[in-house]
């Protein structure tokens, strides 16, 4: 599985459990984020992750603090468009496995 692939398993994964997908792929020039949905009124930033071997500490040792900034700075950007701030948080959708099918949603993986 390649990572827009992998995006799209997690953004289905994450619709079965009733989110609603906003954006794939928002870009700015702080970075980017995978998915923005939607949970009830909370707006999620989404991070998709995948590896397939635990060598170098698997997926979620994937999403470093430099990462994170990045992923703070992009939502902020993304934020100031809106009208009105709604409730936010940033889940990590870990994919792992030989096929990559074995899914981790860790909601509030991080913030500030």
């Amino acid at each position: 599985m390649k990572g827009g692939e992998a995006e799209q398993y997690a953004a289905e994964f994450l619709q079965r459990q009733r989110l609603v997908l906003l954006e794939r792929n928002y870009r700015c020039r702080f970075g980017e984020i995978d998915l923005i949905m939607r949970d009830g009124v909370t707006l999620v930033f989404v991070e998709v992750r995948m590896r397939t071997s635990q060598i170098f500490g698997g997926a979620a040792a994937s999403i470093t603090l430099s990462k994170q900034t990045k992923l703070l700075r992009t939502a902020r950007h993304y934020l100031a468009k809106l009208k009105s701030v709604p409730p936010c948080r940033f889940d990590a959708v870990l994919l792992s496995g030989s096929d990559g099918l074995e899914v981790e949603w860790i909601k509030n993986a991080f913030g500030e």
